[in-house]
This record gives C-alpha cells, sequence and structure tokens, in this order.
C-alpha cells in the first residue's frame, strides 16, 4: 500500500484549492493545519460579491491585480470569521508567500510554511521569518506521483 504522506496530502490540498482560484496571472491555493487536521482553505480571487479577473480581467495599479485577495490571507480570513485560531499552525501554500501575506502568518501565530514553488520571494518577508522564528520549506509537489498513487488504489 502506498499510502500518501501527510505533507504530500496537505500540499495536494493547497493544489487542489488553487484550481478554485479566478486570477488570469496566477492561480495559488492555501490550506491551514493544526493537529493535522485542516482548519482552513483558501485561494486568491476577488472580494465575495465582486466581478472575477476571469471574467472581467484583472484591475492592475503599479503591476498588481488589486482586485484580488490572496489565498493566505483567504484562509486567515476564513479562521477568523469562524473563531478557529492559528496559533501553531502550520500552513501550505503553492507559491513563496508575498510580503503582505508574509506579515500575517506571522502575526497569526503560525509556526510553519511549507510552500511549493518559489515566487518572487522577497527578502525583507525571508527577513522577518527568519527574525520570528517560523519555520519556511520548500516542498516539491508531484502531481504526477500523486495521481499515480490515486489510480493505483482505484
Amino acid at each position: 500500500m502506498n499510502r500518501l504522506k501527510w505533507d504530500d496530502y496537505f500540499m495536494a490540498q493547497a493544489h487542489l484549492l488553487a484550481l478554485r482560484s479566478t486570477c488570469q496571472r496566477l492561480s495559488v491555493g492555501a490550506t491551514i493545519i493544526k493537529d493535522n487536521r485542516i482548519i482552513a482553505g483558501g485561494y486568491n480571487g476577488s472580494v465575495a460579491g465582486e466581478v472575477h479577473c476571469i471574467d472581467d480581467g484583472c484591475l492592475m495599479e503599479n503591476g498588481h491585480c488589486i482586485r484580488t485577495i490572496h489565498a493566505e490571507m483567504n484562509a486567515l480570513l476564513q479562521c477568523s470569521k469562524q473563531g478557529v485560531s492559528t496559533d501553531g499552525a502550520t500552513i501550505y501554500v503553492t507559491h513563496f508567500p508575498c510580503l503582505n501575506c508574509t506579515k500575517s502568518i506571522i502575526q497569526s501565530g503560525i509556526k510553519t510554511i511549507y510552500y511549493a514553488m518559489d515566487y518572487h520571494n522577497h527578502s525583507y518577508a525571508i527577513q522577518l521569518l527568519n527574525q520570528s522564528g517560523v519555520k519556511y520549506e520548500k516542498v516539491p509537489f508531484d502531481a504526477e506521483r500523486i495521481g499515480q498513487l490515486f489510480l493505483n488504489e482505484s
């Protein structure tokens, strides 16, 4: 039996969430874990009730889409809305978090970030993570291997 490892399982969840993204530029997913249980998930997209970038195009300002809320922030806000503590939690993200998401992750009490792909890794974000003691690690994600495990079990 080729049982899926926890890291692969949670990273697969983040990638699955990224498939819900409404951003045309980059699809990102995030899964927050506590005690090996998923407590929240998020993907990048528009504010609830706002038009989506996939429908109306990106709303660009200074090279950034200002319509989009990042996946990490959506997952953190989901915890906030539900009254779920993120203190000591872990987050799995498809891409390295931006500076603002990094700051929010640190402030939320999350202790570990696992990400699958580098994406404009900001030097100040890395400095803040190192100073705060938040562990961050690139965990490669092999969707084909995960798919093969699924097919072999069927």
